[in-house]
C-alpha cells in the first residue's frame, strides 16, 4: 500500500508514530494547508515522508499514490473521499465516516463503480481484545443490558463556553459528542450485536450541538446505552451484564486495554489485550487487505459502518441535529 496522508492533526500524529512498525505500507506523501508547511516538513523530515503537497488535486494526480488516508474535520470526508474515489484511489477514512447516511450511500456507490476498496478507521473493530470479547459473550449468558460511557471533559469546551466556536463544537462542521466520542461506543456495540430495533438520542445541546448526551439502543432482547460528554468527565467504563455474568471494561472502548469477564459463580479473569497501539491492527489489516485487493472483507466492514451511520443519522434526527451541510 502506497499512502498519501491527508492532513496533519493528532490523530494523523498519533498514526505516524506507528506507521514504520506496518509491513508493505509505505508513506508516499503527505497534504496540509500552505499554513503549515512548518509542520508539514516537520512531520516529513521526521517520518520519511517521501513527498509534501499543498494542493489535493496534485497528490490524486500523483501515479504512486494507490490509497489516502483522509483525516480532516467531519464535514469534510464525503467531499475529500468522493473526489478520491474519483481518481480511482482506494480510501481509509476516519470516523465517523460522513456527516450523514446519504452521503455514505453515495460513497459506497462510487466505490463499487471504480472498483476501489473503501474502509473507516475505527479502532476497536480491528483489535485483538476485541475480537476476544466477541469469543466470551456466550460465557455470560443472556445479555439483559449494555452500558457505555465515554465521557471526557473537552479543553476546547472553555473556548466554546467564550463563544469560540473550534470544529468539535461546531454544528456546520459535523462536530458534537455523538459523533466524535458516543461514535466509538456505537461503533462497538453494533459489531457484536448488529442494528438496533429503535434509536433514540437524549442531547444536551447548545449553540444547536450535542454536548453531551444518552443514546439508547433497543435490540430485540436486551437494552444498550451509550453516554459520551465532551462537557463533563466521568469514569470511563462499559460493562455488558448477562445473567452468568459480566464483561466489564475499563477505559475507553476505542483501545480496550483493560477487560475483564466477571462470573456469577466463578473467578474473575482478564482478557490478555496484548502491547498494541490503538492504531497497529486497523492499519495492519487496511494495508493486507487492499494489498490483495479484499473485496469481501472491505464489503463485510462498510456493512458494519453502514448501520453506524444509520444510527448515528437516527439518533441525530430523534434530537433535532441537523448538521450545516444538511441545511
Amino acid at each position: 500500500m502506497n499512502l498519501g496522508i491527508i492532513g496533519s492533526g493528532m490523530i494523523v500524529q498519533d498514526f505516524l508514530t506507528i506507521a514504520d512498525l506496518i509491513d508493505d505500507m509505505k508513506l508516499e506523501a503527505i497534504l496540509g494547508r500552505k499554513e503549515s508547511i512548518e509542520k508539514i516538513n516537520f512531520l516529513a523530515n521526521k517520518y520519511n515522508i517521501n513527498k509534501t503537497y499543498y494542493d489535493y488535486d496534485e497528490l490524486l494526480d500523483d501515479d504512486n499514490i494507490d490509497t489516502v488516508y483522509i483525516a480532516v474535520p467531519n464535514h469534510l470526508h464525503f467531499e475529500f473521499t468522493k473526489k478520491a474515489l474519483d481518481h480511482k484511489k482506494h480510501v481509509i477514512c476516519e470516523k465517523p465516516f460522513t456527516s450523514n447516511l446519504d452521503e455514505l450511500k453515495e460513497l459506497i456507490t462510487l466505490s463499487k463503480q471504480n472498483n476501489c476498496l473503501l474502509f473507516e478507521a475505527i479502532t476497536n473493530q480491528y483489535l485483538p481484545a476485541y475480537k476476544k470479547i466477541k469469543k466470551q459473550l456466550p460465557s455470560i449468558g443472556k445479555i439483559s443490558i449494555v452500558s457505555c460511557n465515554f465521557s471526557q471533559y473537552s479543553s476546547r469546551y472553555d473556548d466554546f463556553k467564550k463563544g469560540i466556536i473550534l470544529p468539535a463544537f461546531d454544528v456546520n462542521k459535523s462536530g458534537g459528542a455523538l459523533m466524535d466520542l458516543n461514535v466509538y461506543n456505537i461503533h462497538f456495540v453494533v459489531g457484536l450485536f448488529g442494528k438496533p430495533e429503535h434509536v433514540h438520542y437524549y442531547a444536551n445541546i447548545e449553540h444547536d450541538i450535542d454536548t453531551s448526551g444518552v443514546l439508547c439502543l433497543n435490540y430485540p432482547n436486551f437494552e444498550a446505552v451509550c453516554i459520551a460528554a465532551k462537557d463533563c468527565s466521568a469514569p470511563i467504563s462499559t460493562t455488558i451484564q448477562g445473567d452468568k455474568g459480566c464483561i466489564k471494561i475499563d477505559g475507553p472502548v476505542s483501545v480496550l486495554s483493560d477487560v475483564q469477564i466477571l462470573k456469577n459463580t466463578e473467578n474473575s479473569e482478564r482478557i490478555d489485550t496484548g502491547n498494541y497501539h490503538r492504531l497497529y491492527s486497523e492499519f495492519k489489516a487496511f494495508t493486507t487487505y487492499i494489498d490483495n485487493l479484499d473485496f469481501k472483507a472491505c464489503n463485510k466492514m462498510l456493512e458494519h459502518s453502514y448501520i453506524v451511520m444509520d444510527v448515528l443519522t437516527q439518533a441525530r434526527k430523534s434530537a433535532n441535529i441537523v448538521f450545516g451541510v444538511e441545511s
